[in-house]
């Protein structure tokens, strides 16, 4: 992990991640959202959490959500509806329905709609954040698929040699099963980072690595910068020298998808918190043996963390191994979460009326 993204030892405080979710499930149906959606919620923000994905859990989006159900921007009892729909596919309009609590939803119709055809894919416009997008890619392993995840986000990118935001962060995830190996899980941002990172790190007073944002005439700033409370940042590439082209074209490629191609507008034509998503399932047995499927994965993951390695490096790592780790450490000794954070959470606890034993 980048150090400038990772809570010091001294800054954090570790909390036990059941209890944390037990106090987040409450704070949300203090906010009028109905019980299961609300254990849905706090289940994505404490996932994330757990991963050390700190950018998409409880410390940086909770505080965001409950802003958005109180000014109205999210709704707490969306009437989400398909407006489109064939046998592998289905436009959902989500009536401002929070992403974290909607995209799971549009997932499950996803795999139903796999089972039957072989691939299932839905795109879901007026919607809200989706937290971490490897949790909804996640939800097709049980079922023996592989799934996808992307979102299209409000403008806070840069696109190669622009000095304005046209492009949201738009992650990418994809998640494939294994058999005693663990699934593949990749997940990123088509930006050099998340927005919420960025945040982090101001919060932190982090200094940031060359080519994370651009100055205000758009040129990227090449050298350690302090964290900014406001920026613009870069694709990922950073220049066009390395490479930002393709961060620039993938976010292009998810807006089409996610919010194009469903009939929606797009992020310069929306609001920041209004957001567009792409769910698909594969079902792996439509297109081979899942059994030899899972064994060739298992062979195929084992030489990639098998690869020499390079000078001052003691091992080569794949998709979600960093996550998964981070799990059972956090799982055993609880999430560390910036005091700061801490001290937030148990005032809101308190002003919402929740028992709080973080």
């Amino acid at each position: 992990m980048v150090e400038a993204f990772h809570i010091k030892e001294e800054d954090a405080v570790r909390v036990d991640g059941e209890e944390l979710r037990r106090s987040t499930i409450a704070i949300f149906e203090k906010l009028g959202v109905p019980a299961e959606d609300s254990s849905r919620a706090a289940d994505v923000l404490v996932t994330a959490d757990l991963r050390g994905v700190d950018s998409h859990g409880v410390s940086n989006m909770l505080k965001t959500y409950i802003e958005r159900f109180g000014d109205g921007t999210q709704n707490t009892h969306p009437d989400w509806k398909i407006v489109s729909e064939r046998a592998s596919i289905a436009n959902i309009d989500a009536d401002l329905g929070l992403g974290i609590i909607i995209a799971p939803k549009a997932m499950e119709i996803a795999i139903a709609k796999a089972r039957d055809t072989g691939v299932g894919v839905v795109t879901v416009t007026n919607s809200g954040h989706l937290g971490m997008a490897a949790y909804h890619a996640m939800l097709a392993l049980p079922h023996d698929m592989i799934g996808m995840c992307m979102t299209a986000a409000g403008a806070s990118v840069l696109p190669t040699f622009g000095r304005e935001p046209r492009l949201g962060t738009n992650p990418i995830a994809i998640a494939a099963p294994a058999g005693e190996e663990q699934p593949w899980v990749f997940d990123m941002a088509t930006s050099i980072v998340p927005v919420n990172k960025l945040h982090n790190a101001h919060r932190m007073g982090s200094m940031l690595p060359p080519g994370h944002i651009a100055d205000s005439e758009g040129t990227p700033i090449m050298e350690p910068i302090l964290a900014p409370e406001t920026f613009d940042l870069l694709p990922l590439g950073s220049t066009r020298e390395q490479g930002s082209h393709k961060g620039y074209g993938l976010a292009s490629a998810v807006e089409v998808l996610c919010s194009i191609m469903s009939g929606a507008r797009w992020a310069t034509q929306l609001p920041r918190w209004s957001f567009r998503h792409y769910l698909a399932a594969y079902d792996v047995s439509a297109f081979s043996d899942i059994n030899e499927f899972k064994s060739n994965m298992d062979e195929w993951l084992r030489e990639l963390k098998a690869t020499p390695t390079a000078p001052g490096h003691d091992r080569v790592l794949v998709a979600g191994q960093p996550e998964h780790e981070m799990f059972i450490d956090r799982t055993a000794n609880g999430i560390p979460l910036h005091h700061e954070v801490v001290d937030w959470f148990r005032s809101t606890c308190a002003e919402f009326g929740v028992a709080c034993a973080i």
